[in-house]
């Protein structure tokens, strides 16, 4: 095809992963009890499945800091549209993770065809194999990460003449972006095995710097999490080990180039 057609062919793929995010994100919208109260709003009340749990587990191990939102805060909206506004934001923004499989769908059927036969067959459960990491990563993101980021910025406090009144928009704001890079980030894997499959990165390279690794998750996990180092710990353990995964993709990769540079060779 010439450039064109490939620019329309692309404006189609385009076309259709937008639709999908509009219909999942009118879905979201209508179902807004479910989005807001079940979901959004619910990782701040000490019924929360992971709250109960590590009190549960601060209780046993004589952690006290462990038990995480056993006193909510108010939220509350100060502008005259910012519960409208807000319902829309988080409708689209639901509609992108609900989406995110066709999405991604369509940018490979894009991508592909300039693929060899051979790419294309390890390639082959690049859709499927995506939109589990990122799915975990949101999960993960969710159910992790979201607790500890709201006990700790929703209990901060610089004075006790200072009462945390939390608006409604930058509490989903910080939910939404604190998920939506927990799913990003369990991209890795995969953005790792498309390096080295161009040559960028390589085993070697990663495990060099994976001291650096190590210091960027633990700065990460102690912004993120309170001041003990049992939370740390418990964030940082799942991005490791993420990591040391992409190692082993990386040098399989490797591995398989080497491979078929020998037999072109021969």
């Amino acid at each position: 095809m010439s450039f064109l057609e490939h620019l329309e062919e692309l404006r189609w793929h385009l076309i259709r992963a937008i639709a999908g995010m509009i219909v999942c994100a009118i879905l979201a919208f209508i179902f807004k009890d479910i989005i807001f109260d079940k979901i959004i709003l619910a990782p701040k009340s000490p019924e929360f499945w992971t709250n109960r749990m590590l009190c549960s587990l601060s209780e046993r191990l004589d952690v006290p800091k462990l038990c995480l939102n056993s006193t909510q805060f108010e939220i509350i909206s100060v502008k005259l549209q910012g519960q409208f506004m807000t319902h829309i934001t988080v409708s689209l923004i639901a509609g992108l993770i609900m989406a995110f499989p066709y999405v991604f769908l369509q940018f490979w059927n894009f991508v592909s065809p300039a693929l060899h036969s051979k790419e294309r067959k390890y390639a082959r459960g690049a859709v499927v194999i995506s939109s589990l990491l990122f799915l975990l990563g949101v999960a993960f993101g969710y159910f992790l990460i979201v607790p500890f980021t709201i006990n700790f910025l929703g209990g901060y406090s610089v004075s006790s003449d200072v009462d945390n009144k939390i608006n409604l928009i930058s509490y989903v704001s910080t939910v939404s972006s604190v998920v939506l890079a927990a799913g990003v980030i369990f991209e890795l894997p995969i953005v790792v095995y498309f390096l080295s499959k161009i040559g960028l990165i390589t085993p070697q390279f990663m495990r060099k710097y994976r001291k650096h690794s190590i210091v960027v998750v633990l700065i990460l996990a102690s912004i993120i999490t309170p001041p003990d180092v049992f939370s740390q710990i418990l964030v940082s353990i799942p991005l490791l080990i993420l990591y040391e995964i992409s190692i082993y993709i990386s040098a399989g990769v490797v591995r398989r180039r080497m491979k078929e540079d020998e037999e072109n060779n021969s």
